[in-house]
């Protein structure tokens, strides 16, 4: 599945990794099966309660509600979550990364009968390999698409770099990014170092320093190298 951008509110550009149809598949086959271990249960309840047609139809109305709303509740309650969801590490947000609201959740739900219902699942599984961004046509609809929460960065892409025991910083201002800002930085940075892009490091420079509101002492390839190893000083001390 494809990563997309999304823009943080210091206007840093940062990565979502998109689940993969593998991983929504599997989380809903986890919730299904909880769904129907739940329903065994109440047939085994209905048993022995020993209840008359009557008394059964209004008994199925009352438990019949839990699993409806099983997706809607527990994504709304749990932060995108379900507990299939959360077993293959998944989760629902908005595009720009946030939590959506309540009438995201609400929306996306009352889509599953297009998407997942009607034609077992195709039309979402169509709609999700043709968007790119993990979206099902419930996610465009509510703005919303499911994210993997798992690592999948090698320590290059990461923030750490190594830094000596007598250190001096000089930016404490770096502590105004995150670590996904920061390690997206580093990546840029390499890339364009690597490849000799000098522009590239330049406006990188400009971005970061104006964010951070300080007026850079070193050249521009100095600059960024020294903000990424002065937030690991701050960050990891």
């Amino acid at each position: 599945m494809d990563n997309f951008q999304i823009e943080t509110a210091q206007n840093v550009s940062i990565q979502q990794n998109a689940a993969g149809i593998g991983e929504r598949i599997l989380a809903y086959l986890i919730d299904l099966l909880i769904i129907i271990a739940y329903f065994i249960v109440v047939l085994f309840a209905i048993g022995a309660l020993d209840l008359d047609v009557g008394d059964q139809w209004a008994f199925w109305l009352i438990v019949g509600l839990p699993p409806f709303l099983y997706f809607l509740l527990w994504e709304t309650f749990w932060d995108g979550r379900t507990p299939g969801k959360a077993a293959v590490k998944i989760k629902v947000v908005r595009l720009d990364g946030s939590r959506p609201a309540f009438s995201g959740y609400l929306i996306r739900w009352l889509l599953r009968l297009i998407d997942i219902s009607l034609a077992s699942g195709g039309i979402a599984v169509v709609a999700i390999l043709f968007k790119g961004t993990g979206q099902r046509l419930g996610d465009m609809a509510a703005g919303t698409t499911v994210i993997s929460e798992k690592q999948k960065v090698r320590f290059n892409q990461t923030i750490l770099v190594d830094i000596p025991d007598d250190y001096k910083p000089v930016y404490p201002q770096v502590t105004v990014f995150s670590d996904a800002e920061m390690r997206k930085i580093k990546g840029i940075y390499q890339d364009a170092r690597r490849n000799g892009n000098h522009n590239i490091i330049l406006q990188l420079s400009n971005k970061v320093s104006g964010i951070m509101q300080v007026e850079p002492q070193e050249k521009p390839i100095q600059f960024v190298a020294k903000v990424v190893e002065d937030y690991n000083y701050y960050t990891q001390k």
